[in-house]
């Protein structure tokens, strides 16, 4: 059995943490948007290239692939970290806050993308591995349908960079810092969306018997949805339905023609998401109908579930808890919200983990969160020590 100082620890990290911490102050201060990370992948890839990878940039828009290979193994192993930031307006007060207006880190992707660096570099330098690992460094997280997945695998990304397994990480508020929360099977959401047109007859306030009352027909149907879940989805399993927006109308004198509305949906299994997508249809066109309104409905499917493969997580797992100790390891609990991730998953085993960022962290897609500097140092071995255990 080879010995445990065989393989990165966290501790071999902690004389670069400054350096982790600069890169990642610099990754926030400068967040660029879905699409628009030309500037930050220019960064990755400068940095990638410097330390002797094989860099293929602009694979699916502004994502970058560097690969590195050593020995003469034939294994390959991927990990992925998302680039791109929100239109958030930063409210941190960090002195290190966004430099630009209404853009900023909010879900911690400049950490993702950080941690990945950092176990970049002492892969390079150490190259304690036989085989090849692909590092993929993705746009677009954030831009659902048009995710930088999609992109990426569209633009051949298994095809021209073969790897056999994928792994992936975002950080997990609630979580302290430095620790590791996996899960076998589903760990998030998937997530899709209906836009509901609700067509009626318009007219006069004063004279509603005159019309059909669009309005008044959607937030019948608003009402109805709710028994979706509560009467339509196995209680022992998961679900969400809601209904984020509604319009309908300019003037209180006058009943509008139509009312619109959409809806957030979300499951964790196949089978309920196509019974929560047939229920919200029968229902949305019944009701509308029984007023003599008719419904227009456009469903669009969204990110899939993230679906771990359970050998690699809980070869994850076990990796976690030797660089870590168990006590730091945690089972995930199911997470609602959604990771197109999903999208490598559905072609390749592999897992995603969740990185602590702290139990007082401001909730993701605040204007008030920060990714946690405290956990770089473990993100970064966790990738480290991943390669070379998956690759040894």
């Amino acid at each position: 059995m080879l010995d445990d100082n065989a393989f990165a620890r966290v501790a071999d990290f902690e004389a670069k943490k400054d350096e982790l911490i600069a890169i990642r102050r610099h990754l926030h201060e400068n967040p660029e948007l879905s699409h628009q990370e030309a500037e930050t992948a220019r960064f990755v890839a400068d940095k990638l290239e410097g330390w002797g990878y094989e860099v293929t940039r602009g694979v699916g828009g502004h994502g970058v692939v560097a690969r590195l290979s050593a020995g003469t193994g034939t294994k390959g192993i991927a990990i992925r970290a998302d680039m791109d930031a929100l239109p958030i307006t930063e409210a941190t007060g960090a002195a290190h806050a966004s430099k630009v207006a209404g853009v900023m880190h909010a879900c911690g992707h400049d950490g993702h993308t950080t941690v990945l660096l950092g176990a970049a570099e002492y892969l390079a330098a150490t190259r304690r591995f036989d085989g090849t690992v692909t590092l993929i460094f993705q746009p677009a997280e954030e831009s659902s349908k048009d995710s930088g997945a999609l992109r990426m695998i569209a633009d051949g990304l298994f095809e021209r960079f073969p790897f056999d397994v994928i792994y992936g990480l975002h950080n997990h508020p609630g979580a302290p810092e430095g620790t590791i929360l996996t899960r076998n099977g589903p760990l998030m959401a998937a997530a899709d969306t209906a836009f509901i047109r609700v067509n009626g007859k318009g007219g006069h306030a004063s004279r509603p018997h005159l019309t059909i009352d669009p309005l008044v027909v959607a937030c019948q149907i608003v009402v109805a949805l709710q028994t979706v879940v509560s009467r339509s989805v196995d209680p022992t399993k998961a679900a969400v339905v809601t209904v984020g927006t509604i319009k309908a109308g300019e003037a209180v004198n006058v009943i509008p023609s139509h009312a619109e509305f959409a809806i957030s949906i979300r499951s964790f299994e196949p089978d309920v998401r196509a019974v929560l997508k047939e229920r919200i249809t029968a229902l949305t066109t019944a009701v509308a109908q029984g007023f003599g309104a008719v419904a227009e409905i456009e469903y669009d499917a969204g990110y899939p579930v993230v679906c771990n493969s359970e050998a690699e997580n809980e070869f994850a797992t076990e990796v976690a808890r030797e660089l870590i100790g168990a006590d730091k390891v945690a089972v995930c609990p199911l997470i609602p919200g959604s990771e197109d991730f999903s999208h490598y998953l559905a072609h390749k085993p592999g897992a995603f983990l969740r990185l602590g960022n702290g139990m007082g962290s401001a909730i993701l897609h605040s204007p008030t969160y920060d990714f946690a500097d405290e956990s770089l140092t473990t993100g970064a071995a966790l990738w480290a020590r991943l390669v070379e255990k998956y690759l040894r």
